[in-house]
């Protein structure tokens, strides 16, 4: 389990909590800062449009990031039909989230340089990388990443509803697969593309 290579190192588990507690949080009050700008204040009306962490984490997939690694926050509530136009405010709302991890990966990336073999590196290295792997992760076109909102508003035509039921059973069908197997399927897609990212940063060399 991922949690147990955590607690084998205080650097790893606190650059872990901090960078989940940060990049959750973050990417949710995000997309909840974007729909409200955008015209539909549903998600700040259930307070979501917060930097309290507690109010976006999800349970599965908290659990999910301590077990495999890969995970995502409480789903803000929108209501397209609030936007002016609907199509691009919801497009708008879902990019929000991934973009705000790199954003926060690039933030951090910033003084890597400066602080080069000392512990606040890896610290830093690891709130990286979660945020990155959030981005990845949460822009695979699977629901409830976001992913499938932006691929469903390219091609409507998908009947919602079936894929939204299916997703969920996709993601832990993967995931007990790559634990039946050894190999991760979702880490071989996800991992190049944070590696590709961290490259894009300055921060190829964490990794």
């Amino acid at each position: 389990m991922f949690i147990l290579q955590l607690l084998s190192d205080p650097i790893k588990a606190l650059g872990f909590i901090l960078g989940l507690l940060i990049g959750i949080t973050v990417h949710e009050f995000m997309h909840a800062y974007v729909a409200n700008y955008l015209g539909d204040p549903t998600a700040r009306y259930q307070g979501r449009m917060t930097l309290n962490p507690i109010r976006h984490l999800d349970l599965w997939g908290t659990l999910l990031l301590l077990w495999v690694g890969f995970g995502w926050g409480k789903p803000v509530p929108i209501n397209p039909s609030n936007f002016k136009n609907p199509r691009s405010g919801e497009l708008l709302t879902s990019l929000a989230g991934p973009l705000s991890n790199f954003i926060t990966a690039f933030i951090f990336a910033l003084p890597l340089r400066f602080v080069e073999g000392t512990s606040l590196y890896h610290l830093f290295g690891l709130i990286i990388y979660i945020n990155l792997i959030l981005c990845a992760f949460n822009l695979l076109p699977i629901p409830p990443l976001d992913g499938s909102k932006i691929l469903w508003i390219i091609f409507p035509q998908i009947d919602i509803y079936t894929f939204e039921r299916m997703g969920i059973p996709i993601l832990f069908g993967l995931f007990f697969l790559s634990y039946l197997t050894g190999y991760s399927i979702l880490g071989a897609i996800i991992l190049p593309i944070v590696s590709f990212l961290a490259r894009v940063i300055g921060a190829g060399g964490i990794f």
